[in-house]
């Protein structure tokens, strides 16, 4: 019986096999949840999170992001860089694997982040699948390479451009109409997210940029050296603290960290943020519960 004939033919012929970046421009919510506005803001975060794992790691103090006037987007970090050597299993340099490969960096047990954020190794790479074009540029070793991709796949090599003393990324990408049903980012979207992300690691730096404007470009900065205490600060901003000193809490175990700021407010509702690996964990967790189960513990005894 022909296979168009019947339904319920199923056999070897009926598997198709998608290479990762058509699996991904196939099925975007899968890696990014939407096509709508959260997917395409997601699309920064992705990128930003990279650069975050550079901060974490100590190699990174400062995060420019930029709303360019075309519609794409600029994420420029000044960390160690993508490595730049062939990857002689792909027969492909690093970057490229990186930028075209899921489940490809330094997070899987490397030792090279000890602490890593995202979609763990899939993030810039979902990116690229669902860009209309994506540029990166490395600068490492004092060199600079450059590498230009279209809806997912390079078009040209890893090329290099020239000499540098800096280090650190830059990518450039345009979210693909063909994907996404807005096009348009919200800055206040993105604000939120930036200042969130630079309460959560202290001393680090973020610029945020909207050259779209007529005039002046809209800029904001977020840096806070207090780190969460200060993030607990802001948010009593408006209320009556009942201690003015904000307790602060940080720990080691085994390979975990913990931090915690608290500091309680005349008001009668509750308002408690978790975080894991910079990741807003909306829905809580098990850190959540053990931490409410700790405090519980401790105001009995």
């Amino acid at each position: 019986m022909a296979k168009e004939d019947n339904a319920n033919y199923y056999e070897a012929e009926s598997i198709e096999v998608f290479e990762d970046i058509e699996a991904v421009r196939k099925r975007p919510g899968m890696y990014i949840g939407s096509t709508g506005l959260r997917g395409l803001h997601h699309l920064v975060y992705e990128v930003v999170d990279n650069s975050i794992d550079e901060a974490m790691a100590g190699f990174c103090t400062k995060i420019h992001v930029v709303l360019e006037k075309d519609g794409s987007v600029t994420v420029c970090d000044n960390g160690r860089g993508i490595p730049v050597g062939e990857i002689q299993q792909f027969k492909k340099s690093a970057v490229e694997v990186v930028m075209t490969k899921l489940h490809a960096g330094g997070k899987f047990g490397t030792g090279v982040y000890k602490v890593a954020g995202g979609l763990h190794g899939v993030g810039v790479s979902v990116v690229n699948a669902l860009s209309e074009w994506l540029e990166v540029e490395v600068g490492r070793n004092g060199r600079r390479y450059w590498q230009r991709y279209e809806r997912g796949k390079p078009v040209t090599g890893l090329e290099n451009v020239g000499a540098t003393r800096q280090t650190g990324t830059v990518v450039r990408f345009k979210p693909d109409p063909e994907i996404f049903e807005e096009l348009d980012f919200k800055f206040e979207t993105l604000s939120q997210r930036m200042r969130e992300v630079a309460y959560l690691n202290a001393g680090l730096e973020i610029l945020l940029e909207d050259r779209r404007t007529d005039g002046e470009p809209l800029v904001e900065r977020y840096k806070y050296s207090g780190g969460i205490v200060d993030f607990v600060r802001f948010l009593n901003s408006s209320k009556e603290a009942i201690h003015k000193k904000i307790i602060h809490i940080k720990g080691y175990r085994d390979d975990a960290e913990v931090e915690i700021a608290i500091q309680y407010n005349s008001g009668y509702l509750e308002n408690v943020f978790t975080f894991a690996n910079n990741i807003n964990t909306h829905q809580g967790g098990t850190h959540l519960i053990g931490f409410k189960a700790a405090l519980t513990r401790t105001i009995n005894e």
